[in-house]
């Protein structure tokens, strides 16, 4: 089995050629990041007539999170809407289930208006109930998301059956409002259309310092440094530098994924028919969902880089001998891993650590379309002095204490939950 993101190996959307940085530069605004926040805010930047430069220290704009996620065009934050109310209050809580609720359609609507080429979906996403505890769970969440008006259903039964492909998930609750993509391809799509409309983006090129310059902002990399008016702060969860003021706003996570080779038995083809996108309601969930060739890709919370092949194998043999035991033995691809900026309270943070910086962090797992999202809500503020498209308003947040404890303890759970599945102790 390869240790390659399969979102790269397979998209058909390629980003645009991009240098490193030589020498200095002026703009309107300097994006640190060029994931899917930093680019979506370059782009609806760019739609706004503001010049703005990116800088990327990867070698490519989808070699972090935005292009080594699940793919799900998901709706919402990971918590459900009330429990978002308690933690944000009523005006805020709301606000954040009403932008992020409509995110998909303004991830579809860049697709769309693009021409990117994702291998987009939009037949929604599942959440599986794998118990009857999972089952209740799935009904507080139909129940709360009725009450706003969205539009989701809960499937049981042999109609659940047949929309998911297995006799062990009873009830699943359907999101319409969801779906699914390569979100590598995606990520070069934001990039290629940022370019186009005028953004200039250069990778290779970690920012390694930021310090006022009369009355701008001086960005400086290891052979160059931009200079501007803003500065964006997009880099969530790969935040490594003491400078960036997002380090201290979130704790590191992960998430692994294994793919198999293209499947195509009949059995295959009753996983997931209408290919949407899943994950259960397990402690430490499983998320599943196949790719346009007929891959089954399963993953789950937690570090897979480092980890034995055989690990690996071995989980992703026990989740889909679970759920999909008609498949028999799968042969497995490939593996990858990518980081995710979790907040002690499951909700995001934007902030301005200083006058004319703006920071995003703590997408918790759904920064596709929330990155998608709040980058356009920073291109309007700017542009504008109007934060009302950003889905939270602009705050100080207190620094999140213990973030190594934090982040060891959450690993560790995970650990300790898939060697549990591994070795039956969990169902």
């Amino acid at each position: 089995m390869q240790t390659r993101c399969l979102w790269e190996t397979t998209a058909r959307e390629t980003a645009p050629p991009t240098p490193a940085l030589e020498g200095p530069i002026e703009t309107r605004v300097c994006i640190v990041g060029a994931g899917i926040t930093g680019l979506s805010t370059a782009l609806h930047l760019a739609e706004l007539g503001v010049d703005s430069v990116l800088l990327e220290a990867g070698e490519s704009v989808a070699s972090g999170g935005s292009g080594r996620n699940v793919g799900l065009v998901n709706a919402g934050l990971w918590i459900p809407p009330d429990d978002i109310v308690e933690a944000l209050g009523e005006t805020d809580g709301e606000r954040v289930n009403r932008i992020l609720g409509e995110a998909p359609a303004a991830v579809f609507d860049i697709i769309e208006r693009y021409a990117i080429d994702c291998s987009a979906t939009r037949t929604g996403t599942l959440h599986l109930g794998h118990s009857a505890k999972g089952r209740n769970e799935l009904a507080r969440r139909h129940a709360q998301l009725i009450s706003r008006g969205a539009p989701v259903s809960l499937v049981e039964g042999e109609a659940c059956q047949a929309l998911t492909g297995t006799s062990r998930i009873r009830a699943a609750l359907l999101d319409e409002r969801a779906g699914t993509l390569n979100p590598a391809a995606y990520t070069h799509g934001l990039a290629r259309a940022a370019v186009e409309q005028g953004a200039r983006l250069f990778t290779h090129s970690a920012a390694d310092g930021i310090a006022r310059d009369g009355e701008r902002w001086r960005v400086s990399t290891a052979r160059g440094a931009v200079t501007a008016d803003r500065v964006v702060l997009a880099t969530n969860a790969y935040t490594c530098d003491e400078w960036n003021a997002v380090k201290r706003h979130y704790f590191p996570g992960h998430f692994f994924q294994v793919a198999s080779q293209p499947l195509e038995s009949d059995a295959a083809e009753r996983i997931l028919p209408q290919r949407q996108g899943a994950w259960d309601t397990r402690m430490v969930l499983s998320s599943m969902r196949r790719d346009d060739q007929g891959r089954l890709i399963l993953g789950s919370l937690g570090q897979g880089e480092g980890r034995p092949q055989a690990y690996l194998e071995q989980w992703a043999n026990r989740i889909q001998r679970c759920y999909f035991p008609d498949l028999g033995k799968v042969e497995w691809q490939t593996s990858w891993t990518g980081r995710i900026g979790f907040t002690p309270d499951h909700t995001l943070r934007l902030f301005e650590p200083q006058p004319g910086i703006l920071a995003a962090s703590g997408y918790n797992g759904r920064g596709l379309t929330t990155g998608s999202v709040v980058g356009k809500g920073f291109a309007h503020y700017i542009a504008h002095g109007d934060d009302t498209l950003l889905p939270l308003p602009l705050k100080r947040h207190a620094p999140v204490s213990a973030r190594r404890l934090r982040s060891a303890a959450y690993e560790s759970g995970f650990t300790l939950y898939h060697a549990g599945q591994c070795l039956r102790v969990v169902t």
